[in-house]
């Protein structure tokens, strides 16, 4: 008895989980719905570079010698002219001490050889003679009194001290960088652009920074240079960014920066994951339609729909290899919400 039990079990059960097998597969597909939104969509070029003043030039001794005093450090806002360091200049103060006497000696010979050739009693290529000693003694010693001169070293003009590489009783050998001072025009950006990108580069250009060390700030920029030759080893062109308000940079400081090729305020986006080369699924009436459109800006989340597409369409957010055009689909309704 209990196996005629059985056996109706089967016989009955069997057609309703084919049934419901057959729903399962042949019913509606539930599927996740989103619909376009409205915002900004920008193109722009990415980039990074590097915080610099627009003017940076080297202070460097003409002469050797050795570091006898510093008077600036860096980030010493300086004035025109003034001193920044002295190099031990005691033989060149020798050698002008020397030079001197013999500019003495020179003037004094030149004056009683001018006597006796006013009294006709010197030849005229003595007087010459002595003119050329005169002359010959005045110029070495503007010569050691210039490089006396060149041991000190000077503002070049009103700016700041950027960076100082030396220390007293070191020797600094003619030509060595001992400060690095920027002056004259506030700091702007350099930035390396790929070269795929260059061709849609443009002076005047606005760009967006942002610098990892301010991560809270934004600072707008302008194109203002673009190098006419590229690197042919990084394959980049190097791009100068004016700063509009350049108040918390500083130099060194590595900067993102984003190009703007494109902007537009009130753009048609969709999910970038509902796309499919260059496709959407809408679902309309219970079904599944394929529907080709023409985007325009693309990022990792949104993207611009030109074409091709009604702002109240209901488009499948992540479609999969199961959909087909024509399939009976529905909603996916939303997650309830659970109370704490």
């Amino acid at each position: 008895m209990m196996r005629k039990k059985w056996i109706w079990t089967l016989v009955i059960g069997a057609p309703a989980l084919a049934g419901g097998l057959f729903w399962w597969r042949a019913g509606p597909l539930t599927v996740a719905v989103v619909t376009p939104t409205r915002g900004p969509a920008v193109e722009a070029i990415y980039a990074t570079g590097t915080v610099e003043p627009t003017v940076m030039l080297p202070i460097a001794p003409r002469q050797g010698g050795k570091l006898a005093q510093i008077t600036v450090d860096e980030g010493t806002l300086v004035k025109k002219g003034q001193i920044l360091a002295q190099l031990d200049d005691a033989d060149l103060d020798n050698t002008v001490d020397e030079l001197e006497s013999r500019l003495r000696l020179a003037r004094l010979n030149l004056q009683r050889k001018e006597d006796l050739a006013s009294r006709n009693g010197l030849a005229k290529a003595d007087l010459d003679q002595a003119r050329t000693d005169l002359e010959m003694a005045e110029s070495g010693l503007k010569r050691a009194t210039a490089l006396r001169g060149f041991m000190t070293l000077t503002a070049p003009a009103d700016g700041l001290i950027l960076r100082r590489d030396g220390e007293v009783g070191q020797f600094i050998p003619a030509g060595q960088t001992v400060f690095w001072f920027s002056c004259c025009a506030p700091l702007r950006v350099t930035a390396e652009v790929d070269e795929e990108d260059i061709p849609r580069v443009r002076v005047g250009q606005a760009a967006v920074l942002h610098a990892d060390a301010l991560p809270s700030a934004v600072f707008d920029g302008m194109v203002g240079e673009i190098t006419p030759k590229g690197d042919p080893v990084a394959r980049s062109f190097r791009v100068r960014i004016r700063i509009k308000d350049p108040a918390r940079l500083q130099v060194g400081m590595t900067v993102d920066a984003n190009l703007i090729v494109t902007e537009r305020a009130d753009a048609l986006l969709v999910p970038s994951g509902a796309l499919q080369n260059g496709a959407l699924w809408v679902l309309a009436d219970g079904r599944l339609h394929r529907q080709g459109v023409r985007t325009g800006v693309t990022g990792a989340v949104r993207t611009e729909v030109l074409e091709g597409l009604a702002p109240d369409a209901q488009i499948v957010a992540t479609p999969t290899e199961e959909l087909h055009e024509g399939a009976a689909a529905r909603p996916r309704p939303p997650a309830a919400a659970v109370a704490p």
